[in-house]
């Protein structure tokens, strides 16, 4: 599949927030596949990059409260790394639909800028490894490329060991 070229992408939470903020950040598009439930994969195929370079977002709940881990597509959370980055000893994954509602996007397409409820975040430190990463811009078919010291600022993230 032929790489996309960097538009303006639409307009979601996380490109309200990034431009709000006056973050530089870069809008890809690609086709969404209905079938595909791997989204973080096929973005990484769409657009033709490295997988470990593209992070999936995801909502774990830390004993009660709930927090974000972002990870390369290519792994898994470490939920007991995750618990220990925020500060709980353990942490099991969010409920979907308690996901959706409290950062306002779907499945797939959960950016983790501009949620609906600021929530502690947690980037995997092989972030650093690149001077940009992708992660989603807020909905399937739709990443945002940025820094991970801006991601971390927008997010008033943090870095940890979290990807296994």
């Amino acid at each position: 599949m032929a790489r996309s070229a960097p538009q303006a992408g639409p307009t979601t939470p996380a490109t309200v927030a990034l431009t709000a903020a006056g973050i530089p950040f870069i809008a890809h598009t690609y086709v969404h596949d209905p079938a595909t439930t791997n989204f973080g994969l096929e973005a990484a195929t769409a657009l033709e990059l490295d997988p470990d370079r593209v992070f999936k977002t995801l909502l774990a709940d830390a004993e009660g409260r709930l927090c974000v881990g972002i990870v390369p597509v290519t792994g898994m959370l470490d939920l007991k790394a995750l618990a220990a980055a925020v500060g709980a000893k353990r942490a099991v994954m969010a409920d979907p639909a308690v996901a959706e509602r409290k950062t306002g996007y779907v499945v797939g397409g959960i950016s983790p800028i501009g949620q609906k409820t600021a929530l502690p975040t947690v980037l995997d430190e092989t972030a650093v490894l690149w001077p940009t990463i992708y992660v989603s811009g807020g909905r399937r078919g739709f990443d945002i490329e940025l820094a991970p010291d801006d991601l971390l600022a927008i997010t008033g993230g943090q870095l940890a060991d979290i990807a296994r």
